[in-house]
């Protein structure tokens, strides 16, 4: 008669962080990195810290240095389906739980793991409540400034850079640099974009619940 299969915890932790949360244009991103005890000082000799503390270019060096070496998944969700997630569920910290929630599933696929750290970006329920039977095993510890975790922060690394990437790529694919963030310069791209491919064409780029766009579309 087979034997339950018994669930033997490995020696780390799984770090989760997400990049684009706060960009008007481009994806939302949640990557997870799974650690092993004795490899912190190894990550942390890499460079490996807080993504907004590193420069575009260095976060792309670390990324290429981490991504074929240790366990890790990226989850990247374009505009399009952003907003029609958005849509459906009307709060930012599901939206962002369903995706930590998942990198935790993949990499527990791979690698028994017991633990799985999170920046606290809203009620750890939601996490919890987004996790599948896998992911039932799992202790969740959301914790303040998540980053300074090294786990974490390789996180954010690897979900930054994969923003990046995807970002530039959406700007080639329409013909226009698709600045980061939310403020003026975004705002005037924003205008600019919808002269050139119509109003309906930014929900193609952009988050649309943000007030850019409305700001945007009285403008124009």
């Amino acid at each position: 008669m087979n034997q339950p299969e018994l669930f033997v915890p490995a020696a780390g932790r799984i770090g989760t962080d997400e990049s684009g949360k706060g960009d008007y244009f481009g994806p939302l991103v949640v990557a997870g990195f799974y650690l092993e005890d004795d490899q912190e000082d190894v990550v942390r000799t890499l460079g490996v810290r807080d993504s907004k503390t590193l420069s575009d270019r260095r976060c792309r060096e670390i990324a290429e240095a981490l991504w074929g070496a240790y366990s890790h998944s990226v989850v990247s969700v374009g505009p399009e389906k952003y907003n029609e997630l958005y849509a459906k569920m009307r709060n930012l910290n599901k939206l962002l739980a369903w995706g930590h929630a998942r990198v935790i599933e993949n990499i527990l696929e791979r690698v028994p793991c017991g633990r799985a750290v999170t920046d606290q970006f809203g009620d750890a329920k939601f996490v919890l409540n987004a996790l599948l039977k896998k992911g039932r095993t799992i202790e969740l510890v959301q914790r303040p400034r998540g980053e300074e975790d090294a786990a974490v922060a390789a996180a954010s690394i690897l979900a930054r850079a994969e923003f990046l990437k995807r970002l530039e790529a959406l700007g080639r694919e329409w013909g226009m640099v698709l600045p980061k963030g939310a403020g003026p310069p975004v705002e005037q791209a924003a205008a600019a974009f919808v002269r050139k491919h119509g109003r309906e064409a930014l929900a193609r780029v952009a988050k649309s619940h943000f007030k850019t766009t409305e700001r945007v579309l009285k403008a124009v």
